[in-house]
């Protein structure tokens, strides 16, 4: 099976290269995972941000978090990649992670009417 595209939405690629190198390289790894059609090694579902939507949790010097939709068959989104500083996500990286799969949802409709 070949492996299934990434499509970043938003800034998110620009996010994760801007992590510690460790965190960067994880979520390379976990994204690599999740490409060959595994899971991720450590990872939880984010039914809040919306169905289908998976939280990689990148433990090192300092937490980390990709946000990414695989229940699409033309690509995996990563939606949102942040620093975590608290035990409960900033309701700010649930909306703007909320408000990415919106917009990912949006532009599979208009795609799809035409």
């Amino acid at each position: 099976m070949p492996d299934r595209a990434l499509s970043w939405v938003g800034t998110t690629l620009s996010d994760v290269r801007n992590f510690p190198e460790d965190a960067r390289r994880f979520a390379g790894y976990e994204l690599r995972r999740v490409q060959q059609g595994w899971m991720p090694t450590d990872w939880k579902p984010m039914t809040t941000v919306g169905a289908g939507v998976i939280e990689i949790r990148l433990r090192g010097r300092l937490e980390h978090r990709v946000l990414y939709v695989a229940k699409f068959e033309e690509a995996i989104y990563v939606l949102h990649a942040f620093p975590k500083k608290t035990r409960r996500t900033r309701k700010a990286d649930l909306d703007v992670a909320r408000d990415r799969l919106r917009a990912v949802e949006a532009v599979r409709r208009s795609g799809k009417e035409r």
